[in-house]
């Protein structure tokens, strides 16, 4: 009987330990892998943050000040030079944001790198012409002329899905889709581009995921419960390459082409449509707020950078006068 129990001893003794030994590789895998696909969480910054979340829970890095090294990035990127496009609707009276639009990317987005900027406008006429920086060009697409602002957001996500297929794929390697009615004011660089990027809503940084504003109507493709959800994105800043962006607009555009034959419009048009893509399809990299700024949520201190910010404006005169 001793004989027996001390076999049992030495058996759980032997178990315990290759738990202890599975548990430290995985570890260890682990690490490895997050230094392989996320570089930019592990490259040496001239400060950390301890402050803020700086990895999702699916280990894509989340972009703050201080969470990456440009010096190291910029050197990769050229490289393997790479083409950056940036789109952006001016409809209506919203040309009038374009000049002030470019001239500020023209200071601080990708500077050194090359960029296509895709102006999509139903007033080629409004578009002012501007002087680039080497390497960088501005391409203005027509588009048709919608009456309502609703329908210019929503169909948006089908112009770049068909564009993507016709001219991104040959032009540009990684795509950034914005809004145009923001500027620049502060360094936006190759620590953005990843196969699928998502930002960080402002307004809802803070909003616990039950509070958060998706979609809640069950009959309708954008609806996520409310008790599911990672992050709040916003629709007026996300990206990836070119092979991704179609993939996320092609959802989204189906999706409302099926809520419209039922008489449905999501709750926040095409921002709800991609709140519910990036559910279950993770994005790869997440952007902070400082991507996407409006001075109305005041100066937190988490915000250490202003890097794209909203323009003060009028937004019902803006969006309905012709």
């Amino acid at each position: 009987m001793s004989i027996n129990r001390a076999e049992k001893i030495c058996w759980k003794k032997c178990w315990i330990l290759n738990y202890v030994l599975a548990f430290l590789l995985f570890t260890i895998w682990c690490f490895s892998m997050m230094w392989r696909w996320h570089p930019v969480v592990v490259y040496a910054c001239k400060e950390q943050r301890s402050d803020v979340l700086i990895l999702s829970p699916w280990l894509a890095p989340i972009v703050w000040n201080g969470t990456y090294n440009s010096v190291i990035l910029n050197a990769q990127f050229h490289q393997r030079n790479v083409r950056v496009g940036i789109t952006v609707f001016a409809t209506k009276k919203y040309t009038i944001f374009v000049q002030n639009f470019i001239d500020t990317a023209e200071k601080y987005f990708m500077v050194g790198h090359k960029v296509t900027y895709y102006v999509f406008t139903d007033r080629v006429s409004d578009i002012p012409a501007i002087d680039l920086r080497e390497g960088r060009h501005l391409v203005v697409l027509q588009v048709p002329t919608y009456q309502r602002w609703q329908d210019v957001s929503m169909r948006r996500m089908e112009m770049i899905r068909h564009t993507s297929q016709e001219r991104f794929i040959n032009e540009v390697d990684y795509l950034v889709c914005v809004d145009v009615d923001m500027i620049f004011s502060d360094e936006i660089g190759v620590e953005i581009l990843s196969n699928l990027v998502g930002t960080l809503h402002p307004g809802m940084f803070s909003v616990p995921r039950e509070s958060c504003t998706y979609e809640r109507n069950p009959q309708s493709e954008a609806y996520i419960p409310t008790d599911d959800g990672d992050f709040y994105y916003a629709g007026g800043f996300f990206g990836g390459t070119i092979e991704e962006i179609y993939k996320l607009t092609n959802f989204c555009h189906n999706a409302m082409m099926a809520d419209q034959a039922k008489n449905i419009e999501a709750i926040w048009h095409d921002e709800s449509y991609l709140n519910k893509y990036l559910l279950y399809h993770k994005p790869t990299k997440i952007l902070s707020p400082e991507y996407l700024w409006d001075d109305d949520f005041g100066r937190p201190d988490y915000l250490k950078r202003r890097r794209f910010l909203a323009v003060r404006k009028n937004h019902y005169q803006i969006r309905n006068r012709r």
